[in-house]
Formats: structure tokens, sequence, C-alpha cells
């Protein structure tokens, strides 16, 4: 078992909060994934679970054992930074090697677990070279075969891809992933990168300005984002968030009107004020055949049109907001557009809080 419980996880440096009452279990096995802008602490809680920062406050618990005052070589937790941290002057296989030495395993023990590390992560061929020699990828591969060979209960990752360029770290968040099932172990990962946050894990902690903002699967977060902040930090385009008026049950912004439904009407309750949460994705062209019952039709002039790939993103305002819409390329646009979105598709967030309306 390799459970790992943070209950009421509070750190302070010079009279300020890095963290504030961080409660998290990360179940046996699961693949954790620590994600917000930098600054927001991600780092630091790592560190905490590591035993290389004490908390000020609050309890960790590895499996099931209370371990604030343990110290990180008796915790079983490997340790993979984002600065690869290997030996320049050793090989390879010596730096897979070095825990071992440490704890004087006989030298055919050793061999076993380097070769057989090396052959998880395709190393085999590289076993005789020196970092120096190694590509980004390959030394990234090292620093995991060197976490491997200790068995660790668990294992954190501090941002291990932020050095790699972006077709290598789409490759290596494949192999990480495929490192997981294969040691079947618990995984605790940090990132600044929505994408890898939402392809990785198993369940996606978001954290801002030391605090958590909302944990779950990915489905749920991109789904069911809890507040704005969430709603415009997760996803490869933000949300678009959008002030709306409520009179008499009738929902007003950039001169539409929608006649909210019952079930609406009740949601968001005796609230004048509302914010709207659209997804890029939820616009389309408007086509008079295609326009569902509950379908709005917008006409918007456009600011601007991106074109990346097989997308296009297309830029305007509704009243005095930035949106954007995301398309397929082939989709022609004019300096005028007409879009439809449905209210299905809403989000609705409190005006004042900021946090979802459910």
């Amino acid at each position: 078992m390799s459970k790992v419980e943070l209950a009421g996880i509070g750190k302070t440096f010079d009279k300020k909060n890095i963290l504030t009452d961080i409660d998290l279990c990360v179940e046996d096995k699961e693949f954790c994934v620590l994600v917000g802008a930098s600054g927001c602490g991600k780092s630091t809680l790592l560190r905490i679970i590591a035993g290389l920062e004490t908390p000020t406050s609050g309890e960790l618990f590895i499996d099931g054992k209370l371990s604030n005052n343990i110290q990180p070589k008796d915790r079983n937790i490997a340790f993979v930074f984002q600065s690869y941290a290997l030996y320049p002057h050793l090989n390879v296989y010596d730096n897979i090697a070095f825990p071992l030495k440490l704890r004087k395993m006989s030298k055919k023990q050793i061999e076993d677990k380097v070769l057989e590390a090396s052959d998880i992560l395709g190393l085999d061929e590289y076993l005789k070279r020196k970092p120096k020699e190694l590509s980004g990828g390959q030394r990234q591969r090292v620093a995991l075969g060197r976490a491997i060979v200790r068995e660790p209960e668990v294992f954190l990752m501090d941002e291990p891809l932020s050095n790699l360029d972006a077709k290598l770290r789409v490759q290596m968040r494949y192999e990480i992933k495929k490192l997981h099932k294969k040691l079947n172990t618990t995984f605790i990962y940090v990132t600044h990168d929505q994408t890898e946050a939402l392809t990785m894990g198993d369940k996606i902690v978001i954290l801002n300005e030391g605090k958590i903002q909302q944990a779950g699967s990915a489905e749920d977060i991109f789904n069911y984002p809890s507040n704005t902040f969430v709603a415009t930090f997760m996803g490869n385009m933000p949300m678009n968030i959008i002030p709306a008026n409520i009179n008499d049950g009738i929902l007003c912004f950039d001169r539409v009107m929608v006649t909210l439904s019952d079930f609406n009407r009740k949601l968001l309750g005796d609230r004048k004020k509302v914010l709207i949460g659209i997804r890029p994705e939820s616009f389309t062209p408007y086509l008079v055949e295609s326009i569902l019952p509950t379908g709005i039709r917008l006409h918007v002039n456009v600011d601007d049109v991106e074109t990346i790939g097989g997308e296009k993103n297309v830029h305007f305002k509704l009243d005095e907001t930035e949106v954007v819409a995301k398309l397929n390329s082939r989709t022609g646009i004019d300096a005028a557009a007409d879009f439809t979105i449905d209210i299905g598709d809403f989000h609705f967030f409190d005006y004042d809080t900021k946090q979802r309306i459910v």
C-alpha cells in the first residue's frame, strides 16, 4: 500500500502563506497530477511529501503512518527533479546504480536491477555513455531509471518534462504513463502544463495561491469546473466568461435575450447578475436548418482569425468581453459572422463569488 494523505497542511515562509489547509488523499497506485501557475505552491507541497520541507501545520500520512518527522531517506519515496540531477562524471549505468551502491547491495543485485530498469526505459545502448553525451529525453530516462531501481512506494516528479521540446514532451508523457502502469505504484506529478495534467492524471488537483481549487478526474474538471479560475485555467483554450443580467426569467447579454427554462430559473434563484461560461468549442457556424430549439443566434464583428493546424480561432467581442470561438480550419469566416450556441452548453457561475452554481 502506498496511499498518501494530507490533512490541513499549511506552509508559511516569512509570514507569507504558501499553502493553506491542504486536504488531499492520493490513493494507492493512483496517478495524481498537481497543476497550477508558477508560485501556486505545488512544488512546495511535493517537497513536503518528500520530507525536503517541513509543514508549518497539518499532518502527512504515508501508508497510514504519520510521517511529518520521518527523514526523507526513510520514507521510501523517489523524487525525479526537473533538472535531472545526474552525476556528470558517472556513466548511465553508474548513475542508475548509485542509490543501490549506497545501500551496499551486491554487485549481482545491482546489475540485475539496473539492467531491468534499462530494459523498461530503452537505455541498454546508452549504459556506457556520460550524461553530456545524451539528449534531454535520454537524461530524463536515466533519472527515471535511478528512481525505479529503488522500488519506492511513491514516485514524486517535479516538472520532469519542462526542459524538453514539444514533440519530445508528448513522447515522454506517453512513456511515463506506460511506466506507471508497469510499476503499478503511486505517482504524484507536478506540472504547470494543463495538457499534461488532462492527459496523464487519474486525479487532477488544481492549486491557486496555495489553496486547492478543485480535485477530480479530467472529465469532471473539464465538464464541471468548480469556479471561474478552474474554468479559465484548464483546457487547450480557456473557457469564455461572459457577464449577463437576469430580468424576470430572461437572460440578457450582448443584445441577446434568452428565456430561461424552469430548471435554470430554479438553479439561478433570485440573482440579477450571473457569469456565463462558454467553451470555445461550443460555437458553431449558424445554419437555419441545424439550429436546435434551445439554440441562440449571435451576429458578431470578427476582430481576428488565427489558423493553427486544423483549427481556426475566431476572436470577437460580446458586449465588452473578449471571446474566442474554435472552429474547423476549413470554415470560412468574414469580417462579420453568425454563430449558434446552445444554452445547454452554458456553465453558470455566481457573479460575486465566481463559484459554480449547481
